[in-house]
């Protein structure tokens, strides 16, 4: 089994957390929790990508 890696868990639970938070602010009807909760989730998205693409490139995954 491989090991888990942790920095990925954390990204997907902050985006997935980010998507709940789009729900709950649609349920609102805040304008502006939903555009804020949008952006957190395209930057924790970007985070993740970024992150990825840098293990890949040094080898670690």
């Amino acid at each position: 089994m491989k090991k888990i890696q942790w920095n990925f868990l954390l990204y997907s639970f902050l985006a997935v957390a980010a998507m709940i938070g789009i729900g709950i602010s649609v349920s609102f009807q805040s304008i502006t929790l939903i555009f804020t909760f949008i952006v957190l989730l395209i930057l924790i998205m970007g985070f993740g990508f970024r992150t990825k693409k840098k293990m890949r490139e040094s080898g670690k995954l």
